[in-house]
């Protein structure tokens, strides 16, 4: 009798596993590249290869103040623009990539990055890798401002 029943249990657990590898198959992947800097965030959903643009939504066309481009709110609407279009073309889960400025400006991401991965989740994309591919130079070009430095 206990044989019968761990016979069960392990067909139970071979057929769970096909069932997630069949809906691992169906999944369509993309990669979300994410551009956020204090004055804005720009999303852009390619392929895997970042061959083909699939969709593309920033903080510039949801809000009209300039001064609010960079916001969470406008990073967020335009997310959930951007991943409605992705999903209208096929893609089912997507790998994100956060940019900051990177190089000698600031190295952190600005106020809207968080709320676009937040957004792509909510609009039921799956979400895979999360990367930093922020660039930061290994030996720098010399910095901007002269050798007096910057005058204000």
């Amino acid at each position: 009798m206990a044989e019968k029943e761990e016979v069960e249990k392990k067909s139970e657990a071979v057929a769970e596993t096909e069932d997630r590898m069949r809906r691992r198959k169906e999944e369509i992947w993309g990669v979300a590249h994410i551009y956020s800097s204090k004055n804005d965030t720009i999303i852009t959903i390619t392929d895997v290869s970042g061959a083909e643009t699939i969709a593309v939504g920033s903080g510039g066309m949801i809000v009209k103040a300039d001064r609010e481009e960079g916001s969470p709110y406008a990073a967020m609407q335009a997310a959930f623009r951007a991943a409605g279009k992705a999903k209208e073309r096929g893609i089912t889960a997507v790998h994100i990539q956060i940019r900051a400025p990177g190089g000698h400006g600031s190295k952190t991401p600005g106020p809207g990055a968080q709320a676009v991965v937040r957004a792509l989740a909510r609009s039921g994309l799956r979400i895979g890798r999360i990367q930093d591919v922020t660039p930061i130079p290994t030996d720098t070009t010399k910095r901007p401002g002269g050798r007096r430095g910057r005058r204000v």
